[in-house]
């Protein structure tokens, strides 16, 4: 057999059938789904008089429109909003589809919830209509986006007529320096290749330096590479991805246990496997990393200045630098905020939360800024919560929120005033992401933290430990 890529390993494994030499149809093991891209979806199938073909493999939850302050019971307010996520429960129920709804103890972000459960394994394929989903990759478990005429045609037949990618590697090797983290590193990668530098692939990430990742951080890494274009990212799972999924999956003992691990044992590139593109990084050259216009590849370290675009860019450059109220030449480093935001479904687990808290310590957040800390799942939340992580946060002056997608996209009650510049550890940085006119700044939960601290973007090296 030729030699292929972990990537096509995972196609071949799930193709039911050739379609022509671009498209297959492709088998789906987990469909995730969200109360706003499901509603048309369902809708479309009961037009039809169609069932949901295999409702086990189905799974929903209630987080981007979902409220996340303190008040219980979580009562989502916008008329709109409330209807898409009692569409959704009615739904769920009507074909038998489990639900992390409204005040269930454990809801939270998708693609926070899904891994913790033990619900992605290696050599999966694992869609949702959320971009974001490239998340599972760190799992190896190949997931991507779908829309809404394709979520209809999974509950329908749980499979999906799929357009296939490029295969592309990534490849980091080295250590990362202390003070830097996976948000940096992807913040990096996006910056050298581009918004557009992976566009029609799906990237392979591999190194020393990923191996030395924590599954958390790969979950990071992978969540977002789709800023860079990339159509799937995935990691070959090694003993720490293993051990993370048997740990969350007690349904796999004894006689099953041997065989997963046999077949997970195969899910890697082999050695003469070809790729159409191939990037090379040196993790020592990573610095903390923080965006400066309106995409996640408008990135610079903390220590750079704003560039002067090249030609081709220029245009972007000039409407970012107008929107954000900056211009090239400048730093980064002493820049005010008005507004923390430590979440999202790239920056919101529990490792995210300590590595934040361990930054703020005992001191408080300074006047003028208004700091949140949205845990990603009701288990995130309730660990930090044993770990006197909340408290740390509360203590400091943070605001400490229920789970949901909360200010990553203001489609809930978390939105930022025009104007307000916000640094966040979410995945995007889009004009009018977080609200209308309001400036967003990516960045890792550490220097988010040290942002909440200071009141301006810092370098989080440079503060002495939280005391």
């Amino acid at each position: 057999m030729n030699a292929r890529t972990l990537y096509r390993k995972l196609v071949d494994s799930h193709t039911v059938a050739p379609l022509d030499d671009q498209h297959v149809l492709l088998f789906c093991d987990l469909h995730l789904m969200n109360e706003y891209t499901s509603p048309q979806a369902f809708a479309g199938l009961h037009d039809k008089g169609r069932a949901v073909a295999v409702p086990g493999q189905n799974l929903a939850t209630v987080s981007h429109v979902i409220p996340t302050h303190a008040a219980l019971p979580r009562v989502i307010q916008d008329p709109a909003s409330a209807l898409q996520a009692t569409n959704l429960k009615r739904n769920c129920k009507l074909h038998g589809i489990a639900l992390f709804d409204t005040n269930d103890p454990l809801q939270g972000i998708e693609h926070i919830i899904a891994p913790e459960h033990g619900l992605i394994r290696p050599g999966m394929v694992v869609i949702c209509g959320d971009s974001h989903t490239t998340t599972y990759g760190a799992l190896g478990a190949l997931g991507f986006g779908i829309g809404t005429s394709e979520v209809e045609h999974v509950l329908a037949t749980q499979t999906l007529v799929y357009r296939l990618a490029r295969d592309m590697r990534i490849r980091v090797e080295g250590q990362l320096p202390v003070g830097t983290t996976a948000k940096d590193l992807i913040l990096m990668i996006i910056s050298r290749i581009g918004a557009q530098g992976a566009r029609g692939c799906v990237v392979e990430f591999c190194g020393q330096a990923i191996s030395a990742l924590s599954v958390e951080a790969r979950f990071t890494l992978c969540n977002m590479a789709v800023e860079a274009g990339a159509r799937g990212a995935l990691i070959a799972p090694d003993a720490a991805a293993i051990g993370y999924v048997l740990d969350r999956a007690p349904d796999i003992d004894g006689t099953q246990q041997a065989a997963a691990l046999a077949d997970w044992a195969t899910l890697h590139s082999d050695d003469a496997a070809h790729f159409d593109a191939e990037h090379a990084f040196d993790a020592a050259e990573v610095a903390p990393y923080v965006t400066w216009g309106t995409s996640p590849d408008q990135a610079i370290p903390i220590n750079g200045r704003i560039p002067a675009e090249g030609s081709a860019e220029a245009g972007n450059a000039e409407r970012a630098l107008r929107y954000t109220g900056l211009a090239p030449g400048h730093s980064l480093q002493g820049l005010p905020v008005q507004h923390v935001f430590i979440g999202s479904c790239t920056n919101a687990r529990i490792e995210d939360l300590r590595a934040a808290a361990g930054v703020v310590g005992q001191r408080r957040v300074a006047p003028g800024v208004r700091a949140m800390v949205v845990p990603g799942s009701g288990a995130v939340q309730a660990q930090a919560e044993a770990e006197g992580l909340a408290d740390v946060f509360k203590a400091a002056g943070f605001e400490w929120r229920r789970p949901g997608c909360s200010m990553c996209l203001a489609m809930n009650d978390d939105v930022l005033a025009p104007g307000q510049r916000c640094a966040s550890t979410t995945n995007r940085n889009f004009e009018g992401r977080q609200g209308r006119g309001a400036i967003t700044h990516l960045m890792s939960p550490a220097m988010a933290a040290a942002a909440a601290i200071t009141g301006h973007i810092t370098d989080v090296r440079q503060l002495e430990p939280g005391a």
